[in-house]
């Protein structure tokens, strides 16, 4: 039976699927009766109805079906067939040989990756790079301390430079293997991950070097571990080292090889737990098993978070500092300062307290020594000697919820979030460089519980300082929910309306009106109807504008 089983698998390969799990030792889930063959889908067919003045066109009616069917073959694979159908055209699709497939099968303690996958080793080796080709893992689904991993297939296929692909990045082809092991118990673990990729120089006829992509070859390795020091006190770490030759046909190997390392140490005493992090990247630290990678960065980072008032409240704070050009070959440095406070507190079983503060400060330095010691003035090439830019979050959210009873529960939001954002040249704030952000929302909700009646009404005011001009926007929205025959047919109402201000001139009020409701019939059959007005008032300068739409659009699904 297990051979008949692989023999499917290979099947399955060439039947369109995106990515199939399958369990190799439950040969009885795919063979049983009712999972030879499994038939669903859905049908839904929709009405736009259109009338306004709105300034955008519309199609005053629009309609359109859509359609799936699936076949699911003993759990192996699905084809799918869609249609689609509406007044401007129509199209379906039937089942091909996909862009992308994959089959994960496992059996007991070892699983398996075949087709377009990708695989996680760490993010100084290999870290979500899709590949085409085979991989597997063994031990991560069972208790044992030894996992071990591997992969081998095509990171980047050929893509020649030319007039008809121009949208599409030239490459060459680059095929890449990999392994991890990693060894865990309850007081440490260890491991170790390297993965080799290289650029085939004969996979393209004509070489893209004026586009600066050369054929590349890359070596990298990590050790990473973690150990209990002492008595709630643990140390992780992960140091890796990249290899890499951007230009194979040069050999030329200097200054290619790049170092990471990061350490977290967290201690736990009491009540309080604090944690200190480092990290540092080369400048040219890349992977060739990563599709993006920070680096010429350096960072230490500090945390601490204890519970006060009998656990009812907990404090949390973090810093840090970072910057680049660690080297010392760039023109400017950035430097980032990083701080945070978190403040939960629970006075009582139904209110909640939450408060939030965040900095950051950018720094840099962009003029050269030469040119500050020249400078005649404090204020010559200004633009050029540093930029700060400091920006500052408040937040402040609290959440009431009344005495429930047999009939009704009622609850009472706030939330309030102020953002200040400053742009320095030197000392000096520019005109304009000030921009300050508030945003301020009320909300009341009740729910009548023997019908599930439920009603909420939210008022928000948000205001902005941008560039010495001030601007304000004030709504008020306002939904209920009423279930009828039965709970079957849903309803809800819902009128909001927003208006905005500048320099306390009013400039546009939005009113919207909406009414949705939906129908269930034996669970498989479902009507709905949405109906939407909104009227709109614009100012500008001297001018009116008053425009309105009302849009209704009805359908029905059925699912099987």
């Amino acid at each position: 039976m297990k051979q008949i089983l692989f023999l499917l698998c290979i099947i399955a390969l060439s039947i369109p699927t995106f990515a199939q799990q399958i369990d190799l030792g439950n040969t009885q889930a795919h063979f049983s009766k009712g999972n030879l063959l499994k038939l669903s889908g859905n049908f839904l067919a929709n009405s736009v109805f259109y009338s306004g003045n709105e300034p955008y066109t519309r199609d005053p009616f629009n309609y359109y079906f859509t359609g799936s069917v699936n076949l699911n073959v003993m759990n192996l694979a699905n084809i799918p067939f869609t249609f689609n159908f509406t007044n401007s055209g129509s199209n379906y699709t039937y089942p091909t040989m996909p862009n992308r497939f994959s089959l994960h099968p496992n059996y007991k303690w070892i699983t398996g990756h075949f087709g377009d996958v990708s695989m996680n080793f760490s993010p100084y080796t290999l870290n979500g790079h899709l590949f085409t080709g085979i991989g597997f893992d063994i031990g991560t689904s069972t208790n044992s301390p030894l996992k071990i991993g591997a992969m081998y297939g095509r990171m980047q296929q050929a893509v020649e430079y030319g007039t008809g692909n121009q949208n599409v990045p030239a490459g060459y082809k680059r095929m890449g293997y990999g392994t991890q092991i990693r060894f865990e118990k309850s007081k440490y673990q260890i491991g170790a991950s390297l993965f080799t990729a290289k650029d085939d120089i004969n996979s393209l006829n004509r070489h893209p070097d004026s586009l600066f992509i050369f054929p590349e070859e890359n070596l990298a390795v990590s050790l990473n571990g973690n150990i209990q020091l002492i008595e709630n006190m643990r140390l992780n770490g992960e140091y890796g080292v990249s290899i890499l030759n951007n230009d194979i046909r040069r050999n030329d190997m200097q200054n290619s090889k790049f170092h990471a390392i990061r350490l977290l140490l967290d201690y736990t005493f009491g009540n309080n737990t604090i944690g200190i992090g480092y990290e540092r990247i080369d400048p040219g630290y890349k992977t060739l098993g990563a599709y993006y990678f920070n680096n010429d960065m350096e960072n230490i980072t500090l945390n601490y978070a204890r519970p006060f008032l009998k656990n009812k409240g907990n404090i949390a704070l973090s810093g840090g500092i970072e910057h680049d050009d660690l080297g010392k070959t760039k023109e400017s440095q950035t430097r980032r300062f990083i701080a945070s406070v978190n403040i939960a507190y629970t006075p009582l079983d139904n209110l909640n307290l939450n408060l939030g503060y965040s900095s950051f400060q950018t720094h840099m330095n962009l003029k050269s020594q030469f040119d500050y010691i020249n400078a005649l003035t404090p204020y010559d090439n200004l633009d050029t000697l540093n930029y700060t830019q400091i920006s500052q979050n408040i937040v402040f959210t609290t959440n009431y919820t009344f005495k429930k009873n047999e009939t009704n529960a009622q609850n009472l939001n706030f939330n309030i979030s102020l953002q200040e954002a400053v742009d320095k040249q030197g000392d000096i704030v520019p005109e304009g460089g000030m921009t300050l952000f508030c945003n301020t929302s009320l909300g009341y909700g009740f729910q009548y519980l023997p019908r599930q009646i439920a009603a909420n009404v939210n008022l928000n005011l948000s205001t902005t300082q941008i560039a010495g001009q001030e601007m304000l926007i004030r709504g008020a929205t306002f939904n209920v929910t009423v279930p009828l025959l039965d709970k079957k047919l849903n309803t809800t109402f819902i009128v909001s309306h927003n208006a905005n201000y500048v320099e306390g001139n009013k400039q546009s009020t939005v009113w919207n009106l909406r009414f949705n409701a939906g129908y269930t019939l034996m669970k498989k059959h479902r009507f709905n109807l949405s109906v939407t007005y909104r009227d709109n008032f614009m100012q500008a300068n001297m001018n009116k504008l008053i425009t309105n739409g009302l849009t209704i659009i009805s359908g029905y699904n059925y699912s099987f």
